[in-house]
Order: structure tokens, then C-alpha cells, then sequence
């Protein structure tokens, strides 16, 4: 083929010729993901991919019905779930208040001072169901305990910021949590309205359409809007999920099957059990079942059986009823021997269940719904065997940047909107001082209500190493002593309050100040092997 020939073909969009090697054709050279789809891997693997939020409104009711049974079905899920809880939440986060104070005109020390006044007035709020439950059943800390559980089960916390105030109530902002479900899961395209969240033209949420029960017990559908007209939260909907999506589901879902799986295991492995443990006495035959009863009866037997229309096991049963009317079988007498029926053999088995490999895969099936409940495998399961401290120490540094993650994006959310509505309302009533007044104070919320939330500290198998590890990061400069009050899950200005508190309270008393150890005290200085570092300690005598 000429030159010219090759470049019309080409150019028309034929393709060109394979080489031949030996007078075959040679597979042309490829580079494609996934092999091409070919072979057993891909070959009938083909998902659909779709907006997620078309899968999370396809799957969220069942999800969510299911991990709401297994939650209430098994123990050890249960238990694994109130774990979850106790890491993340605990008692509560706290409140520390850290506005910038520089936006509205206002300087450190007075920021500092009006941050704990904050912290005071609202943890007496907080600690008070009447004032902050509307039900007046539940703390803050216990509704952010609720607020997570709904997150593990649905994926979602729904809340509504009603006013209420009573007249044994200092304060009108209250809270109401409520189930996910009673979000509707409508779409309408034409209202902007997905999955009972209604979004404007930017898709940022503005109401939603709840469900109640009218008196007469029917669903009724009714709107409410996000916010108010100055700006203040009436729903809270905290979700995680990927872009494109407006409602969430449960962390659990994926792990639904193993949890299924599991259980089905260890139904299986006691059914195992108790059978071989009920069926005593086997016998064992290559020929069918009716062969064998039959030839244990003789040929008049069979005869008289067959002309009866009885059945050969119903014959058999009564034949060795018959022969045990008069034989007793009595274990109560020592060295008693009683002779059976002619073919029998009286054998105990034991259970041979669970097999070798059930601990194993048990094991396996554990590891993965605790992974996705955000827990190490002993703290879901409280099985320690084989664990040692690097191990603990390891998973759990890993875990607890999960748990720290859960509090930033699910707790807090949460939290953070009821801490503004309360603050509106004290600013607003007067209770607490701001400058320039409640005007300001709208003009600058964002500044204003500026918040972190605390949680307990990272939980450590050994203090005595991880106060070792402060004191070399504290004498090298690298930590100071509020990034050690932060890893302690205590604020630094509580602490300092406290000391010089207890400092006052030992003068006042006449006692002796402590030995401070570390690099701020003046005392000896202990090396890593709990030797005193002083070289001549009679010299300083």
C-alpha cells in the first residue's frame, strides 16, 4: 500500500491495519480503566451513576426503619451505639465563647470578661430542661445526646427553635427536637422543593415541609420557613453528605448487611448446637429412610403394617414403645446396666459449633461495623484480649480524629444556632451588656456569637506518659499551657481562675504553696527513667 493510499484511508476514517506477527493478526496495544469492563471483575458490574441525592431518597426510609430495628434488637449494636454517644458527646460540649471583639469596638480584656459572662449565663440555661427543653424533659447536654443518636439512626438532626416563655421561665428561646421523619420526602421541581427542603435559585435551604398528626391521627403536610424575618434560626437541619445534596443518611447504612450477616451467623451457629446436642441416637445407612425402618420389622410386621395403611416410622415408634413398657433405663442406681432395643446404641454427642473459624469471622464483621460507627474494635465490643498499649494507643489516636471531626460538623451545627437565639434573646431583653445595643448586635451576629465547642479529651491508655509527653513539648516551647488545657478537655482562663482561687484559700489558711514540677517550677527536674536530674543535691543543701 502506497504512502498516499494510507492518508485517504485515514483521512475517510479507516482504520489502520493491525501488525501480523508469524501471520497473525496482534491484538492492538490498549490503556483503558478497568480492563475495558472485560472479564469476571467488570464484566457484570455496571452501577448506574446518578445525583446522590436520587439514591438517598430511593433508600432513606428503608435505611433508616432498619437501623432503628437493629438498634432495638441487638445488644451489642445497642451498646456499641451508646458508645458512639459517650465519645462524641458525653455529659454535653461546653461553650467557650470567642467573639471578635476588635468588629464591634470592644478590647481584648473586655471581650474576655463579657465571654465568660456568656459562659455562665447560658450554662445556667443549658443545665435547666424547663428553660431549654420545651418538653421540659431534657439538658442541652442531654438533647445533644438525642440530637446524635437521630444522626446514627437517620443521617439527619431536626430541630425547632420555638419562643415560649412561661411564667416560672427567665427565658423564652426553647427547643424542640424532633424525629427526621417527620420531613416530608416530596420533590417539586417546579416550587424548588427537594425532598421537603425548599431552596432558592442558589439551592441554599430557605423551609421545609414538616408532617404532623392532626387530633384524628392523619399526616398533615405543613410549610415553615428557616429563618425569620431578622434573621434568626427556626429550624435546625444538620445533615452530612456529598454536593448535591439536601437530606442525609445514616452513617450505618453501609454496614446494614454485615450487621445482618451476623446475626445470621450466630442464629445459625446455636440452631447448630442445639440440634446436635437434642439428636442422641443416629443411624447411619446408605438406603433411604423407609428402607431402613422397614428392616428393622419382620415380613409378617410389614405385612401387617402394609394392610393397616401405617406408615414404617409410626410402626417402629411403636415397636420400641412396646419394648420400653417394660424396661426401665434408671440412673439413679450405681452401676446399673439396662439393656436397649435390638439395633440401637445409646451415643451422647457434644456440640461440635461454633467451628474454628467463626471466632475469626465474627471478629471481622465486628471490626467493620465499628469502623463505621466511628469506634476501635475493643472500644465497641469491650474485648481487649491481645490488645496492647501501642495498639490502644494507635487506634484510638486514630478514632478520635473522627470523633473530633463528628462534634465539629454534626454537633456543633447543632448547637451553635440555639446558643445565637438565646444570646438574641439576653442582648435583646438586656440581661447581658453589648456595645452599641441590640441594633449592634444584629449589625455584627456573626462577630458576636463566634463559638467553639468542647469535648472530652482523647482518651489515653497510660496519664503518666502522656503528662511526661506535656512536660519535654512544654520545656522545649513548642506547647503552651492552653494547647495542653485543650488536649485535657479543659479551658486554660477555668484553670487559672481555679489555681489562683486555691492560691488565695492556702494563704488565707496559712498553708504551704506546692512543689511545682516542670519547666515553670523551681524544683528538680525528673528524667525520663524517674531519676532526679541534680548532679550534687548537697550542694544546694
Amino acid at each position: 500500500m502506497s504512502l498516499i493510499s494510507k492518508v485517504r484511508d485515514l483521512i475517510a476514517g479507516a482504520s489502520p491495519p493491525a501488525s501480523t506477527i508469524g501471520g497473525e493478526v496482534a491484538p492492538r496495544p490498549t490503556g483503558q480503566y478497568m480492563r475495558g469492563g472485560r472479564g469476571v471483575t467488570f464484566a457484570g458490574w455496571k452501577p448506574a451513576l446518578r445525583e446522590t441525592q436520587d439514591d438517598i431518597a430511593d433508600a432513606w426510609d428503608d435505611a433508616a426503619a432498619r437501623v432503628a430495628d437493629l438498634i432495638h434488637n441487638s445488644g451489642w449494636l445497642a451498646g456499641a451505639v451508646d458508645q458512639a454517644v459517650a465519645n462524641t458527646v458525653g455529659t454535653g460540649l461546653r461553650l467557650k465563647a470567642i467573639p471578635e471583639n476588635e468588629t464591634f469596638g470592644m478590647s481584648s480584656a473586655d471581650a474576655s470578661a463579657w465571654g465568660k459572662t456568656v459562659e455562665r449565663r447560658f450554662e445556667l440555661w443549658a443545665r435547666n430542661a424547663q428553660e431549654c427543653d420545651i418538653q421540659g424533659l431534657r439538658t442541652f447536654g442531654q438533647m445533644q445526646g438525642a440530637a446524635f443518636r437521630s444522626w446514627l439512626v437517620t443521617g439527619e438532626i431536626l430541630a425547632e427553635l420555638p419562643f415560649r416563655r412561661r411564667p416560672w421561665n427567665r427565658y423564652g428561646t426553647k427547643v424542640r427536637l424532633l424525629p427526621p421523619h417527620r420531613l416530608s420526602r416530596k420533590t417539586e421541581n417546579l416550587k424548588r422543593l427537594i425532598n421537603g427542603v425548599y431552596t432558592d435559585a442558589d439551592g441554599m435551604p430557605i423551609g421545609y415541609r414538616a408532617i404532623r398528626k392532626d387530633l384524628f391521627k392523619y399526616d398533615v403536610e405543613y410549610d415553615v420557613r428557616a429563618r425569620d424575618s431578622a434573621g434568626r434560626p427556626r429550624v435546625i437541619h444538620v445533615f452530612d453528605g456529598l454536593p448535591g445534596t439536601h437530606r442525609g443518611i445514616s452513617p450505618m447504612a453501609p454496614a446494614l448487611q454485615v450487621a445482618r450477616q451476623f446475626d445470621q451467623l450466630a442464629d445459625a451457629t446455636l440452631m447448630a448446637a442445639i440440634v446436635q446436642t437434642l439428636f442422641a441416637v443416629t443411624i447411619t445407612s446408605d438406603e433411604p429412610t423407609d428402607q431402613v425402618l422397614a428392616g428393622l420389622l419382620t415380613p409378617q410386621e410389614q405385612a401387617t403394617m402394609a394392610a393397616q395403611g401405617i406408615a414404617p416410622m409410626e410402626a417402629y415408634m411403636e415397636m420400641v414403645a412396646g419394648y420400653y413398657e417394660g424396661t426401665s433405663l434408671n440412673v439413679g442406681i450405681n452401676g446399673r446396666l439396662s439393656h436397649l432395643f435390638p439395633g440401637q446404641e445409646l451415643k451422647f454427642h457434644t456440640s461440635n459449633h461454633p467451628s474454628s473459624d467463626y471466632k475469626d469471622f465474627s471478629m471481622h464483621l465486628l471490626r467493620e461495623l465499628a469502623r463505621c460507627l466511628g469506634l476501635t474494635y475493643e472500644s465497641a465490643t469491650g474485648d481487649n484480649v491481645g490488645a496492647t498499649y501501642s495498639s490502644l494507643q494507635a487506634a484510638t489516636t486514630e478514632i478520635f480524629a473522627i470523633t473530633k471531626a463528628r462534634r465539629q460538623h454534626i454537633i456543633a451545627p447543632f448547637c451553635q444556632p440555639i446558643y445565637e437565639a438565646w444570646l438574641e434573646e439576653e442582648i435583646a431583653t438586656g440581661g447581658i451588656a453589648f456595645p452599641g445595643g441590640y441594633e449592634a448586635f444584629l449589625a455584627n451576629r456573626t462577630a458576636a456569637c463566634r463559638a467553639d465547642w468542647l469535648g472530652a479529651p482523647r482518651p489515653t491508655a497510660d496519664d503518666l506518659k502522656k503528662a511526661k509527653a506535656h512536660e519535654v513539648w512544654k520545656r522545649l516551647g513548642v506547647m503552651s499551657d492552653a494547647m495542653i488545657c485543650n488536649d485535657l478537655g479543659v479551658d486554660v482562663d477555668d484553670v487559672y481562675q481555679q489555681l489562683a482561687q486555691e492560691k488565695a484559700l492556702r494563704v488565707e489558711y496559712g498553708l504551704p504553696e506546692p512543689q511545682v514540677m516542670g519547666a515553670a517550677g523551681g524544683g528538680p527536674q525528673l528524667m525520663p527513667d524517674g531519676e532526679d536530674d541534680d548532679p550534687d543535691p548537697e550542694e544546694d543543701s
